[in-house]
C-alpha cells in the first residue's frame, strides 16, 4: 500500500492481514467498536459478559474468568453482519443554495464476516495464562459513486486486529485479577468526490468538474486490559473489565484525480498522516443463577469516545488538512439476559435485550461516514454440548435503530462539500456461530 510495504511482512502482519480478508469492519455497536467478541453473549445481549466466565470468550470481555476454566480450551467463531443504511434525500445543495444532482446511494451497508480466536492454558492451581485474536473495532461504509452525498463520503473503511495475550491470578478462593496487553493493527480508507470546478472558478463552477480523492493508511498502536471477578457464592458473581486507550499513528498517502489539467500540481499525489485515539471502556457485569436451570445476568459499558474529536488528515503537499469534526460524547451500553439449560438436556437456550447509546449529539455533528444512531438490540441463541470435549454455540440478534437525521451546512470545513439534509433507514442482523473444545 505504501512505500515502507516494500519490506519483508513481519509475523504480525501476516497474522493482521489473514483476519482482515475476512473482516469488512462493519460497525455494529455504538461508534464504531465492534462487540461481536462473543457467540454464547450474543444470545444474551452481551448481559453479564463480564461476569460468566463459562467459556474462553471471557479473555476479550474479562481475562480474570479464565481461573474458571480448567486444562487448555480454545474456541473460534464468525459474526456475519448484514447492516441496512439507507438515506433519504431531503434538501441537499451546493454552498450557492443550488440543489445537488444525484441519487440517495444505495444500501451503503453490506455484508461482512468478522472472525474472532481464543485459547487459554492453566500453569498451576492458581495461574492461567490466555491468547485471543479478534476484531474490536471496524466500520464500513460505501454509497453509489454519483450520489448526493458524494462531496462528504463515498466509501469508509476501517479494520482493526487485535493480538491480545493475558494472565490470571487466583489472588484467593473468592477473587481473581487479570491482566493484558494489546497489539492492534489499524488500516483504513477513505474516499470522496471533489468539486474541482468550484475550487477552480467558486460559486459558478460547482459541479461542473468532479474528481475524487482517496486516502489510505494504517498503523500499529499498544493499549492493555485489566480485569478482576469476585465471587460472591458458587452461584453469584461479579466481574469488572477496564480496556484503555490506543493511541494510532496512521501513515499512508493519498491520491487524487483531478479532471482539471491546471490544479494537478497543487492536488499532487502525496503522504498524509492522522492520529487517532481508539476509546477506552469500562464494564461491569453480574451474573446470578436462580435455579439449577435458569441463570439472569447484566452489564453496563461506558466507552469514552471523547477521544475521537475529529478525523484529521494532514498532507506533506501543502495543501490544508482535512477535517471533519466529530464532537462525540462518551456513551452507555446497558442489557440485561437470561440463560435457560433444562435439565438432562445437552442444550442451552439464550434471551437478551440492551439499550446502545450512540456517540453523536446531533444531526449537525453527524457524518455520512458513519451515520451511527441510538440502537436497541433484542437477541436470542442457543449452545450444544456435543460431547464432554466439544461445543457448538449460534446466536443472533436484530438491531432496531433510531432513523438517523444528518443536517449539514456548507460552512466551515463543509463549505465545499455542500449542505447534506436527509434522513436514514438503518437496521442490522448479525448471525454468529462457533465451536470450543477442551483438551
Amino acid at each position: 500500500m505504501f512505500h515502507q510495504h516494500s519490506k519483508r511482512p513481519s509475523v504480525g502482519h501476516v497474522l493482521a492481514f489473514l483476519i482482515l480478508g475476512l473482516a469488512t469492519g462493519q460497525v455494529n455497536a455504538a461508534g464504531f467498536a465492534l462487540i461481536e467478541q462473543n457467540v454464547s453473549g450474543m444470545g444474551h445481549a452481551y448481559a453479564g459478559v463480564a461476569a460468566t466466565a463459562d467459556s474462553v470468550d471471557t479473555l476479550y470481555f474479562n481475562p480474570a474468568g479464565m481461573t474458571k476454566l480448567p486444562g487448555t480450551q480454545t474456541g473460534a467463531a464468525v459474526h456475519l453482519v448484514r447492516p441496512t443504511t439507507k438515506f433519504k434525500n431531503r434538501g441537499t445543495t451546493y454552498v450557492t443554495g443550488a440543489p445537488i444532482a444525484g441519487g440517495n446511494g444505495g444500501d451503503a451497508g453490506g455484508v461482512a464476516a468478522v472472525p474472532h480466536g481464543y485459547l487459554t492454558h492453566q500453569l498451576n492451581h492458581r495461574t492461567w495464562l490466555g491468547f485471543a485474536v479478534n476484531v474490536p473495532f471496524g466500520l464500513t461504509t460505501e454509497y453509489d459513486s454519483d450520489w448526493v452525498g458524494r462531496y462528504h463520503a463515498i466509501k469508509s473503511e476501517v479494520k482493526t486486529v487485535n493480538l491480545n495475550p493475558s494472565i490470571a491470578f487466583k489472588a484467593t478462593d473468592q477473587l481473581s485479577l487479570a491482566a493484558g496487553i494489546s497489539a492492534m493493527y489499524l488500516d483504513g480508507e477513505f474516499t470522496n468526490a471533489v468539486d474541482f470546478g468550484l475550487v477552480a472558478l467558486g460559486p459558478a463552477g460547482a459541479g461542473t468538474a468532479d474528481g475524487r480523492s482517496r486516502i489510505e493508511g494504517d498503523s500499529w498502536g499498544w493499549g492493555f486490559n485489566l480485569g478482576a471477578l469476585y465471587e460472591l457464592s458458587e452461584d453469584t458473581r461479579i466481574g469488572i473489565h477496564f480496556r484503555s486507550e490506543v493511541e494510532h499513528n496512521i501513515e499512508g498517502d493519498v491520491k487524487f484525480s483531478v479532471p482539471i489539467p491546471a490544479l494537478r500540481p497543487v492536488f499532487s499525489d502525496a503522504d498524509v498522516r492522522s492520529d487517532v485515539d481508539l476509546p477506552a471502556s469500562v464494564s461491569i457485569s453480574g451474573f446470578h443463577r436462580l435455579t439449577p436451570e435458569w441463570a439472569i445476568m447484566a452489564d453496563y459499558t461506558w466507552t469514552g469516545w471523547d477521544s475521537i474529536p475529529e478525523l484529521r488528515f494532514r498532507f506533506d503537499n501543502g495543501l490544508p488538512d482535512g477535517v471533519t469534526t466529530f464532537d462525540w460524547k462518551d456513551t452507555s451500553r446497558v442489557s440485561v439476559g437470561s440463560t435457560y439449560a433444562p435439565s438432562g438436556s445437552p442444550w442451552t437456550y439464550r434471551f437478551g435485550v440492551a439499550f446502545d447509546e450512540s456517540p453523536i449529539v446531533d444531526a449537525e455533528s453527524r457524518s455520512a461516514r458513519l451515520p451511527d444512531a441510538d440502537r436497541l438490540w433484542v437477541t436470542v441463541g442457543a449452545g450444544y454440548q456435543h460431547s464432554q470435549n466439544l461445543r457448538f454455540n449460534v446466536g443472533y440478534a436484530h438491531l432496531f435503530i433510531d432513523d438517523p437525521k444528518i443536517a449539514k451546512t456548507a460552512t466551515g470545513e463543509d463549505l465545499s462539500r455542500g449542505a447534506l439534509r436527509g434522513t436514514y433507514d438503518s437496521s442490522v442482523d448479525i448471525l454468529s456461530a462457533d465451536i470450543h473444545y477442551t483438551f
